[in-house]
């Protein structure tokens, strides 16, 4: 089953058509390095017979897995991302993420769909640095965001996905011309389903729906995405959400991360997001079991050298009583996926064998 291919489409200044492509394809394969051989390797799935194409999920919250998404629900997610963000025929876009994954795939099919300009560079952290190159689009993670803060306005509109954006780096990105939305989605949602606007006269700390998706929550107060063309079915997160509208939504955090401390909630990402202003390791907050409170809120941060006792009381200052963490612990070195979000769940597997081995 052929797919569409947009006569304005451009691959490093190249036209292609299909046959081209898959030449091309087999080129990366056999001598291409290997962000380039996964490129070749999607652009042979996208190109055959079959109407699904396996995709895997990054893991960085939860084991990672593979399942089989739908090419036409793939260029509804195209065509939808084009009419939300303005993006046209004619659009120079950079590639510089994984073709291993959605995002990076995503980037391909939006291309050859809406008929943009491509550029594809190594997905390295400072891959927008290298280049003296404009564009008008470019998606990336928080990671390579924040090794490209100088060299951002070379971008009209950049959308930035895989990870909550720190609020130092927020705050870096105000004084940048460039327009900066946070994305939310999955890899199961065909990456964004949703977009927040993080600099300029529209910030919002609210995500809006990308068009023909309806947002309502479950029993837990979980988000439940109502997406038709690009999911048959609703797709149950465990993202608990404030939700503003059936469009609109606020997120708060994961579901399976909640702590029940002394009958309280705590929401981990909540309290990271406080503590990320005076904290510049890498750091979680998690939970041990506690005698009196059930459960006690903890801080885990990457570090081999001593912890700076004034920096810890300043953040803790800015905490309420029951989000302050009663411990602190130190690893001298976290996991992280390949696009450089922390591997909570490994974290604290780590945490508790060593804490039952003490």
């Amino acid at each position: 089953m052929s797919q569409p291919l947009h006569s304005s489409f451009k691959l490093n200044g190249l036209f292609y058509n299909e046959e081209t492509l898959l030449k091309l394809a087999d080129d990366l394969i056999n001598h291409g390095h290997q962000h380039e051989k996964l490129i070749g390797e999607f652009l042979k799935q996208w190109f055959n017979d079959s109407p699904f194409l396996t995709v895997r999920t990054s893991g960085s919250t939860g084991t990672p897995k593979n399942i089989k998404i739908v090419k036409n629900a793939m260029i509804n997610s195209a065509v939808a991302t084009g009419d939300y963000f303005n993006l046209p025929s004619g659009t120079s876009a950079l590639l510089c993420l994984s073709a291993g994954y959605i995002a990076g795939k995503m980037m391909l099919v939006r291309a050859m769909t809406l008929g943009w300009h491509l550029h594809i560079v190594a997905p390295e952290k400072d891959a927008l640095t290298q280049y003296d190159n404009s564009y008008d689009f470019v998606a990336m993670v928080p990671y390579q965001v924040h090794h490209s803060v100088r060299a951002l306005e070379k971008v009209k509109k950049i959308i930035i996905g895989g990870g909550e954006i720190n609020p130092k780096l927020e705050d870096e990105l105000q004084s940048i011309s460039t327009q900066v939305f946070a994305t939310y989605g999955m890899t199961e949602t065909i990456t964004h389903i949703a977009a927040r606007s993080v600099n300029g006269t529209n910030k919002s700390n609210y995500y809006s729906a990308l068009p023909n998706i309806c947002f309502e929550k479950d029993e837990r107060g979980c988000l439940v995405i109502d997406a038709p063309t690009v999911s048959e079915e609703k797709v149950v997160t465990n993202d608990l959400v404030n939700l503003i509208s059936k469009t609109q939504f606020e997120w708060l955090g994961r579901y399976d991360n909640v702590i029940n401390s002394g009958g309280i909630k705590v929401f981990p990402e909540q309290v990271e997001k406080k503590l990320s202003n005076f904290i510049h390791e890498p750091f979680i907050i998690a939970s041990e079991k506690d005698v009196i409170l059930g459960n006690m809120v903890i801080l885990i941060i990457e570090t081999d050298s001593s912890i700076n006792k004034e920096t810890i009381k300043q953040a803790f200052s800015v905490l309420d009583n029951y989000q302050r963490p009663k411990k602190i612990y130190t690893f001298s070195k976290f996991p992280i996926t390949e696009t450089g979000k922390i591997k909570r769940s490994e974290i604290l597997k780590m945490f508790n064998e060593r804490s039952n081995t003490n």
